[in-house]
């Protein structure tokens, strides 16, 4: 049994490993992609608009990727998913960051008056440019020891991360010309998120897998 169950913990080990190098991997692929693009010259001709868009996009899919891990261990119990939930965060803020700053730098050209301008005037900038601030110190405060350090408030803090998602779908909403299907689908994600997030349909949702679990291992049984 001792065994078994050291083996199990491997297993589960192992799996997490797999996980994590996979996540790695696919956060880091649009920067990958990117790099690519433009010492490949395939940016088109728009090459900032491009770079922009290839860093504003995989920061919303990482930061709702993020939010997704409790609802999914809510839903199926998959709590292996739990360590993931930090490096997509970060993922998400570095992407984000790289965002502003091809924004600032290569779009307006470090014209700080432009772009106060523009932060101040359009909307599309000024929930983008919230959103961003509000990662700011969410990510300065995703260390072991700034959570225990602030203790209680770590987690109030950073239950902000729901409004910088909502600003930065909204964001992305603003900025779709066309096509409106995905930003939708982001608004729609982080609404089923936020409602699964209330205590008394989480516990009625964990509650229900416990019986059904419950009720195939005493089927398991009796067939045994």
């Amino acid at each position: 049994m001792a065994a078994l169950s050291i083996n199990n913990k491997l297993s589960k080990k192992q799996q997490l490993q797999a996980l994590k190098v996979i996540t790695h991997i696919g956060a880091l692929y649009p920067l990958i992609k990117l790099y690519y693009n433009y010492y490949t010259y395939n940016l088109g001709v728009e090459e900032v608009n491009a770079a922009i868009l290839a860093t504003g996009y995989p920061a919303i899919v990482l930061l709702v990727l993020s939010l997704a891990i409790t609802p999914l261990n809510t839903l199926f119990g998959w709590s292996i998913l739990g360590p993931l939930r930090k490096p997509l965060g970060l993922y998400a803020f570095m992407y984000a960051m790289l965002h502003v700053t091809i924004f600032v730098v290569l779009d307006y050209g470090l014209d700080w008056g432009a772009f106060i301008t523009e932060i101040t005037t359009r909307w599309y900038a000024i929930v983008g440019f919230i959103s961003w601030l509000i990662m700011v110190p969410l990510a300065i405060t995703s260390t072991k020891w700034s959570q225990r350090k602030l203790g209680k408030r770590w987690k109030t803090l950073h239950r902000t991360v729901y409004l910088s998602a909502i600003l930065g779908v909204v964001h992305y909403i603003l900025q779709a010309r066309n096509d409106y299907n995905l930003p939708f689908t982001f608004a729609a994600l982080l609404a089923i998120f936020l409602v699964l997030r209330f205590d008394w349909i989480k516990s009625r949702i964990v509650a229900y897998r416990k019986e059904r679990a419950k009720a195939k291992r005493l089927a398991a049984k009796a067939k045994a």
